[in-house]
């Protein structure tokens, strides 16, 4: 059995260049063009082969975006600390820096009084798939989507059923709450801050802003 870490085992690593979102282990690389990006696939491949450990590359033209996640064991794992690791030292070779600053990942969640109710509908209809252990989400196969999870809420019939839960780095997230109420939202709740913190917008639309700290995985 391969042992998930926590968010705080993850940030005494000290992955420079590194933001741990609820997606996995993130970065991204300017490469300036993509001659020099495509090199750097092409390194961070072999040292995947020889590691046996796979991670998530997206090529673009003037960027190179990795995400690192142990998807057998359903977290981030030692192995995709190491993996991080040498991702960084391949970059450095090529004279090329991480920074996953202005990274962040999205989750769609359904506030619903009964989820089972309503999660096989949902999976079906976005051709989605349920995980082993994960009986309130459904995620796309392929990872190039938005998950969806779905909250429990309570006997009620909710105001508002879906709202957006946007994570970001912790170093970022009173600055993204700031902007959003720079542009004309509103904090509703900070109680769980640095959790999450719930904004609307000026028609009380809400949403959250989270980060991995003061969780329990």
């Amino acid at each position: 059995m391969v042992t998930t870490l926590t968010g705080q085992e993850i940030a005494e690593a000290g992955l420079d260049g590194w933001v741990h979102l609820s997606d996995g282990l993130r970065t991204r690389v300017a490469t300036g063009d993509f001659g020099a990006g495509l090199a750097l696939v092409q390194a961070i491949g072999a040292a995947a082969q020889e590691a046996d450990h796979h991670p998530d590359v997206d090529l673009r033209y003037g960027h190179v975006d990795v995400r690192l996640i142990s998807h057998d064991a359903g977290g981030i794992t030692q192995r995709d600390v190491d993996l991080a690791r040498t991702v960084t030292d391949l970059a450095q070779r090529a004279g090329l820096a991480p920074d996953g600053r202005d990274l962040q990942s999205l989750e769609l969640a359904l506030d619903s009084p009964d989820a089972a109710a309503v999660l096989p509908f949902w999976g079906a209809f976005l051709g989605y798939e349920r995980r082993p252990g994960a009986d309130d989400e459904v995620r796309d196969p392929a990872g190039g989507h938005p998950p969806v999870w779905f909250q429990a809420s309570g006997s009620q019939e909710p105001r508002q059923r879906w709202h957006l839960d946007v994570w970001v780095d912790p170093s970022q997230a009173q600055a993204r709450v700031d902007a959003a109420v720079a542009a004309g939202g509103t904090v509703v709740d900070a109680g769980e801050a640095p959790s999450y913190w719930v904004l609307a917008d000026r028609q009380g639309n809400r949403s959250c802003i989270c980060t991995w700290q003061e969780r329990s995985g």
